[in-house]
C-alpha cells in the first residue's frame, strides 16, 4: 500500500516546517495518495465491500480536514487543491 518511504516523500514534501508531521496539508495528502491506491484496487476487485467502507470513510476523513483547512487559511487550501489535483 503506501511505503514509509513514500509516505516521508510526502511529508517532506507537504510540510510546513522542517519537523511537520502533522499538518492538515501533510495528513490530506497521505489520504489522497491511500484514495487512489484504493481506487485502483477497486478496479480489479469489485466485490471487496470491506475495503471500500474504509475508503469512504478516509474520503469522509480527507473532507473533514480540507474545511477545517478551507476555514482556517484559504489560501493554503486553494494551493494544496491545485497541488494535489482536486476539485477538477
Amino acid at each position: 500500500m503506501l511505503t514509509n518511504e513514500k509516505k516521508k516523500e510526502i511529508m517532506e514534501k507537504f510540510q510546513v516546517h522542517p519537523t511537520d508531521t502533522g499538518s492538515p496539508e501533510v495528513q490530506i495528502a497521505i489520504l489522497t495518495e491511500k484514495i487512489s491506491y484504493l481506487t485502483d484496487h477497486f478496479r480489479v476487485h469489485k466485490k471487496d465491500h470491506h475495503s471500500r467502507r474504509g475508503l469512504y470513510k478516509m474520503i469522509g476523513h480527507r473532507r473533514n480536514l480540507l474545511n477545517y483547512l478551507r476555514k482556517k487559511d484559504v489560501n493554503r487550501y486553494r494551493e494544496l487543491i491545485q497541488t494535489l489535483g482536486l476539485r477538477r
